[in-house]
């Protein structure tokens, strides 16, 4: 294991047999200590063990997206790591910021059955701002990245709690659809997401990444829409409807925070 510890290589029947004994719901394999295993058996051996069970065990693969996994672990796992640990900061190597950059094209290969994993959530750790955990929160909900809170939920601030209770931004990440969100557009500091959902309407994400504050647009246009689409816009943070309009969206957008919006025609 991670911790030096006996692993599960050449036990995994054994292995299966007492999780499903424990009532086990969720099995993440982790990838430690594996030189010169190929992770294209290690994980279908597994895959195999927790199915012979006969529970349902979801299992998640985290071999760090070594083996570039959303090419072929559709079927072995329900979902599979696509990048090294994440870190509570806004900048550092494994930020959620540079984990974001490393999803950028991997949205073909997500869906209902089988997800991509940037890791689980930072949101309330003490490393970074509320506006930057709204991020983080917003732009993982929008990737259909499974969320799992990595906080003390013991000791979690009122704001952390409404970061992570959001209804209106959870129910993006659930949507039924299960088509991961891309980016749009890329203006330097200043980028757009969108994700299509259930029922032809768009999640949208307006992400600030610059030192202030800026005017951030979005046209119906680039998310898919007909020009002259007039849909109906509900503020995700604010959980305020904002009416038809026509065209585009705009607003101002802080630094280091998002604004998130449904689109519905």
């Amino acid at each position: 294991t991670c911790q030096g510890r006996p692993g599960t290589s050449g036990y995994e029947v054994e292995d299966a047999r007492q999780y499903a004994a424990w009532g086990v719901d969720y099995l993440k394999y982790d990838w430690c200590n594996t030189d010169g295993v190929d992770p294209k058996i290690a994980y279908p051996t597994m895959r195999d063990a927790l199915r012979a069970t006969g529970r349902p065990i979801v299992f998640s693969m985290c071999e760090w997206g070594r083996s570039e996994p959303w090419t072929w672990a559709r079927g072995v796992a329900h979902l599979w790591r696509t990048t090294g640990d994440i870190q509570d900061c806004w900048n550092c190597g494994g930020s959620f910021v540079r984990l974001l950059d490393r999803q950028v094209g991997l949205e073909k290969y997500a869906g209902p059955g089988g997800w991509n994993d940037p890791d689980m959530l930072e949101v309330g750790n003490g490393g970074m701002t509320t506006a930057e955990y709204r991020a983080h929160f917003s732009l993982w909900a929008l990737l259909s990245s499974p969320l799992m809170a990595g906080n003390d939920l013991r000791t979690m601030s009122d704001e952390t709690r409404a970061i992570l209770t959001n209804r209106d931004v959870i129910a993006v990440n659930q949507d039924p659809l299960g088509r991961q969100g891309r980016k749009v557009r890329d203006d330097g500091n200043l980028e757009v997401w969108a994700r299509e959902l259930d029922g032809g309407a768009r999640a949208v994400i307006l992400f600030n990444r610059g030192r202030d504050e800026a005017t951030m647009a979005v046209s119906w246009v680039e998310i898919g829409l007909a020009y002259d689409a007039e849909p109906a816009v509900r503020d995700l943070w604010a959980h305020r409807d904002l009416g038809r309009m026509k065209d585009r969206f705009v607003t101002t957008v802080p630094s280091h925070d998002v604004a998130m919006i449904r689109v519905t025609p």
